[in-house]
């Protein structure tokens, strides 16, 4: 009797040791996938919009040259994995021609933000191409009938006597939105850069755009309709276009574009909730540290 207890007494201790280490194995289980999705919450790709003027010839200049290579090493700090560009997918191959064309030394850098910052960047890091994100095709049938359907707003308000209603000159002229008429006439580089990337400029470009809706009588409206159709489309599918060349929780996309569609573009990028998105201001403003040595 007495060694059928035992007996049983052992399998009981034994049936507890192995329910111990079951529910062990299981809350350890548990707990690591639960990190791990932690960990996949937290890991995002990263995103850093550049806004930026489209350049003209005088960049070529030595001057210029001097002061691009000058934003060319704050951006660096950044570290990209990929070159994004203001240009629609359709024109990519004959953009990467010429990328390859400048990493042979048969190319030589062209007026373009594109060509200065993002080409240099790109070759700097052992890019093999840049990534083309803008939506403006040479021809689509789609968009073509929806320009065609659409009133021109700025004939119409000049016409209708609503040019008042486009909103302040600084605005659309991307002035100083907060000191109108405070810009010296020779601006460096990098203080324009960091002037347009400022969140008062990004939301006096979007503002601009705003009051554009309002040109209209009746029932007539060509700027909301143009704002609507084309522009918030446009920005639109430049985030679309963006999600398209992410491949890693690892990738740092550079997008350099005109400042204008900075404010849209990040708002989608942040609604999503897929990107981490850093601010140029923090690589473009270390200048500042350098001018007090």
């Amino acid at each position: 009797m007495k060694a059928i207890l035992k007996c049983q007494l052992y399998l009981i201790i034994l049936l507890a040791a192995v329910l111990f280490l079951v529910s062990t194995a299981t809350s350890n289980d548990h707990t690591d996938r639960f990190a791990e999705k932690i960990q996949q919450m937290t890991q995002k790709p990263t995103i850093m919009i550049l806004g930026s003027w489209h350049f003209s010839d005088d960049v070529l200049s030595p001057k210029r040259q001097r002061e691009i290579k000058q934003v060319f090493e704050h951006l660096k700090a950044f570290k990209p994995t990929k070159i994004a560009v203001e240009l629609d997918p359709s024109r990519c191959i004959s953009e990467n021609k010429r990328y390859q064309g400048y990493l042979n030394g048969t190319y030589e850098l062209g007026p373009y933000e594109g060509d200065q910052i993002g080409y240099r960047l790109a070759k700097e890091f052992g890019h093999s191409k840049v990534y083309c994100v803008d939506y403006w095709p040479e021809r689509n049938p789609i968009l073509e009938k929806i320009r065609d359907h659409l009133v021109n707003r700025r004939e119409f308000a000049k016409v209708h006597n609503q040019e008042h209603l486009r909103g302040s000159p600084e605005d659309h002229r991307f002035g100083d939105p907060v000191e109108p008429g405070k810009i010296e006439k020779y601006e460096p580089i990098i203080d324009r850069y960091i002037r347009f990337n400022q969140p008062v400029r990004t939301r006096a470009s979007q503002r601009a755009y705003i009051h554009d809706a309002r040109i209209g009588l009746g029932d007539q409206y060509p700027g909301a309709d143009w704002l609507a159709h084309i522009w918030y489309a446009r920005n639109l599918k430049i985030f679309v276009n963006l999600t398209r060349i992410t491949e890693s929780t690892d990738d740092r996309i550079l997008l350099i574009i005109g400042v204008g569609h900075v404010y849209l573009v990040q708002q989608f990028l942040e609604e999503s909730g897929d990107y981490i998105i850093e601010s140029p201001l923090k690589y473009l403003k270390a200048e500042d540290e350098v001018r007090e040595d």
